[in-house]
């Protein structure tokens, strides 16, 4: 059986892999995500009638389908109920779950540790009274606590508890239930919480393999060693375990406080390398292969995305952490030095002249922002691009991979609006093509547009990628107000002569847009 439930565990890792691989592809994508599942219910199933421990198989069926039952439902009707908009805060829930369920393993083979004796030389179960000897004086058994296991308890229940609480955290902002809570030193406080649950741990460890040995009764031998064989951790050990649980969760809580809503893909990305790495620790606490490669794949493709973030915005993770992006500058134009920069005049279209521009352009160029998230205007946008395909105008998407709450954001916006993915161009590839496009139309995009990132280094986006669409002929740019993006400046390029403003909400804007092309 043994044999048997580790070729599942095979078979599922290599599932694991191709999946992974496949969804690269937008057009293999779906397949490889119905693979990955395959082998992942594969494991899990080998798991439930193959796994034994000391020749004991699982008995408890009723727990375990149970709950299989329950978190199938929640998740197909949370997946199917959420809508497109708020896919952001979905994952950030899942994530958290798969944090917590991490944290808990950890949490439950904590209890399981004794301080047996170490038992080695082929005994089963207790040394011989031969091995014990006979002296008739008290005598020592040396402490079997495995080190290297509660290392990797510790680890999964740090790394666990601080996704979770932090993944919660994420939630509630993206959904506008907590606000950004920043204040003077909080990263001090920040860094302190961590080094403190780090040297707790690690007293834990010290404490643990400091234990003295057992002392054995030889009246009373097979009691003393049965006694030692299930005798608990010691108090400080356990109680120190917990106040690192504790603390981990806070810690989790207070170091994504500060992150504001535009550096979420980020703090997504890399709470759910958090994530694969606990689940990792897991499959290393139970031997089980196909959780530990699980793991490894969603820790690695995490850490790798949240990386190429950050140089995306450049930007270091840590001023991502500690929140160093976009605070107390939103009242108006300024630079770092805190001068107000006076941008000029700007003007503005109609919704009859921009319709009349895109009609007649032969290239268009779509770039979505968050602002086309948030009023919900996807499927108009698709309209309108199918509209002006009609009329013999290219049109196509420039994405900027930080735009939006989570990675992939607009991609996933899109796909669900049926926007061919053929369409969708790679920052590099859209700034190549916006010197030869006709017409750019901004869609509650801001910072990611924003030319000061090239020319002002003062500002506080200078030196992060954006999309040149001042590159373009014509530029309409399409906002509620000219209130400043997440970075809290203005942005210069609404005062370029090529850019012309369309405020209004871009659902509706969009709409108008196409009840007047269609009367061109």
């Amino acid at each position: 059986m043994g044999s048997l439930l580790t070729i599942c565990y095979l078979i599922a890792s290599v599932t694991f892999i191709l999946g992974l691989k496949m969804l690269s592809n937008p057009a293999t994508a779906r397949r490889g995500n119905l693979i990955a599942a395959g082998g992942m219910t594969l494991a899990i199933i080998g798991t439930i009638f193959l796994y034994e421990e000391g020749g004991v198989y699982l008995h408890n069926y009723g727990w375990i389908f149970s709950g299989i039952v329950i978190g199938g439902i929640a998740g197909t009707f949370a997946a199917r109920k959420v809508q497109m908009t708020a896919m952001p805060e979905m994952v950030s829930l899942f994530n958290g779950m798969g944090g917590a369920c991490a944290a808990l393993i950890s949490i439950v083979e904590f209890g399981r540790l004794r301080q047996g004796p170490f038992l080695s030389g082929g005994w089963t179960e207790y040394p011989p009274l031969s091995a014990l000897g006979d002296t008739g004086e008290k005598f020592h058994l040396q402490i079997g606590v495995p080190v290297g296991e509660l290392l990797i308890i510790l680890l999964g229940v740090i790394i666990g508890s601080v996704s979770c609480a932090g993944s919660v955290v994420a939630w509630g902002k993206l959904n506008g239930r907590i606000k950004d809570i920043r204040f003077k030193g909080q990263h001090i406080i920040n860094l302190g919480l961590l080094l403190v649950v780090l040297v707790l741990a690690g007293y834990v460890l010290v404490v643990v393999k400091q234990l003295p040995d057992i002392e054995i009764d030889p009246g009373h031998v097979w009691l003393s060693v049965s006694q030692a064989a299930n005798a608990p951790l010691p108090v400080v050990v356990r109680v120190l375990f917990y106040v690192v649980c504790v603390l981990s969760v806070v810690y989790g809580v207070f170091f994504v406080l500060p992150v504001g809503g535009a550096d979420m893909p980020v703090v997504i990305s890399l709470l759910n390398s958090f994530t694969g790495v606990a689940a990792a620790c897991g499959g290393f606490l139970y031997d089980n292969k196909a959780m530990l490669t699980g793991g490894i794949l969603v820790g690695a493709a995490g850490t790798l995305l949240t990386i190429l973030m950050c140089r995306a915005m450049n930007r270091s993770l840590r001023n991502v952490l500690i929140g160093s992006f976009g605070g107390g500058l939103a009242g108006g134009a300024t630079s770092m030095g805190g001068e107000r920069k006076e941008q000029g005049s700007y003007k503005e279209i109609s919704i009859s002249d921009a319709a009349m521009v895109m009609s007649y352009a032969h290239k268009v160029m779509i770039v979505p922002g968050y602002g086309l998230a948030v009023a919900q205007a996807q499927h108009a946008c698709h309209e309108l691009e199918k509209l002006l395909t009609e009329k013999g105008v290219e049109v196509k998407y420039a994405i900027h991979p930080v735009a939006g709450r989570m990675p992939g954001h607009m991609n996933v916006l899109l796909a669900e609006a049926d926007v061919s993915y053929d369409n969708l161009l790679e920052m590099e590839q859209a700034n190549e093509q916006f010197p030869s496009t006709d017409v750019v139309v901004v869609l509650g995009a801001n910072d990611v547009v924003n030319p000061a990132a090239k020319t002002d280094p003062s500002s506080p986006i200078y030196g992060m990628p954006i999309l040149d669409v001042e590159a373009a002929k014509t530029c309409i740019v399409n906002k509620r107000s000219m209130k400043p993006g997440y970075a809290g400046i203005e942005n210069e390029l609404f005062f370029r002569p090529r850019t012309s403003m369309l405020f209004g909400d871009a659902k509706r804007v969009l709409q108008d847009l196409i009840s007047e092309i269609k009367r061109i």
